[in-house]
């Protein structure tokens, strides 16, 4: 997985609103490699012109379950990763408050008292977790429900802060408002 960079012309397909383009858009600019878009997402995906893409030779999967369900039936493993895509999500959401309360733990844990996961610079897991950070205040703005709170959480709400004010990240994450809006529009949602 791993090559020297300078190998080739660099193509990240995404949206300002996918948190999962959001992780590669901030890892490129940490490296000062992001320059520019390409037309290479209407291409693999002109119907709906949504990411995240997977070009596999001359296939384009779309969706990110879609991708994952592909990825499991084009490399097989044991286990299969497709029973996972099957789990109610009810009882992920009765749990999600302890979930997040033992996500405090760890990041105290890892951060060694700096303001992101590794210490004191943006790595992989603020990337991963930081893409989410937006679509979670969506959540909060919709329901009412304060997920990340000063009293349960207050080591992640000041990562959120954080990571959101980054300068590698600022220009790429939409504000909470722009997320809430998009939300509106997609969602059909008052």
């Amino acid at each position: 997985m791993t090559q020297n960079g300078s190998n080739g012309t660099v193509k990240l397909l995404g949206t300002w609103s996918s948190p999962f383009a959001l992780r590669g858009r901030i890892a490129l600019h940490l490296n000062r490699v992001l320059k520019s878009k390409s037309d290479l997402l209407l291409k693999s995906n002109p119907i709906h012109k949504k990411v995240p893409v997977l070009i596999h030779g001359d296939e384009s999967i779309c969706e990110s379950l879609n991708i994952v369900q592909y990825v499991d039936e084009a490399w097989p493993s044991k286990p299969s990763i497709a029973p996972l895509l099957k789990t109610p999500g009810g009882a992920a959401a009765g749990n999600l408050m302890g979930c997040l309360v033992a996500l405090e733990e760890a990041f105290q844990k890892s951060s060694k008292g700096g303001g992101f996961c590794g210490g004191e610079n943006i790595g992989f897991v603020d990337i991963a977790c930081g893409a989410i950070v937006g679509p979670f205040s969506v959540i909060e703005v919709f329901s009412g429900v304060k997920l990340l709170s000063p009293d349960a959480t207050p080591g992640l709400v000041q990562w959120a802060e954080r990571f959101r004010a980054h300068e590698t990240v600022k220009p790429y994450m939409p504000s909470v408002a722009e997320f809430a809006e998009f939300a509106k529009q997609k969602f059909n949602a008052q």
